[in-house]
């Protein structure tokens, strides 16, 4: 009969399990509270903004070689609204691109919203344009679209 008891004993499972959960809930909580501690958690928020942008390139009818009237046109098509101030558009072309005011809305109200527009020209062939979005928070920048412009 003693032996029968002692099959069916299970009295020591209980606290082991028990012990197995708080360690668990201790680290879990002591990764929380070091991440905040650390300042991680700032970070983690702080991605590049989801839009769409369209680029239309426009040349002088010589093609692209860099001409003063060869024209890029950014369009935000749809997704967040950014800030005008956190947006650059940057060619990697050897000659620097020039703001075009007069085509271009771009960010009048301080935002950049769906439908605004910014225009350059002095587009090179086969120049990467690019939109660039840099952290207000003194983080990285991202570039959220590109386009080459045709040879």
């Amino acid at each position: 009969m003693q032996l029968k008891e002692l099959l069916t004993e299970d009295r020591a499972v209980s606290p082991v399990i028990g012990v197995i959960l708080m360690v668990a809930i201790t680290v879990i909580l002591a990764a929380v509270i070091g991440t905040f501690v650390l300042g991680l958690g700032d970070q983690v928020s702080e991605s590049a903004p989801q839009a769409s942008f369209s680029f239309d390139f426009d040349g002088d009818g010589d093609g692209f070689g860099g001409n003063a009237n060869d024209v890029v046109n950014i369009t935000h098509e749809g997704g967040e609204t950014i800030e005008n101030s956190t947006l650059t558009v940057d060619g990697d072309g050897s000659n620097d691109l020039v703001y075009d005011g007069g085509n271009s809305n771009w960010g009048d109200d301080n935002v950049v919203s769906a439908g605004d527009r910014i225009s350059y020209t002095n587009v090179n062939s086969g120049e990467t344009i690019r939109v660039i979005w840099t952290n207000s928070n003194g983080g990285g920048t991202n570039t959220i679209a590109r386009a080459t412009a045709p040879q």
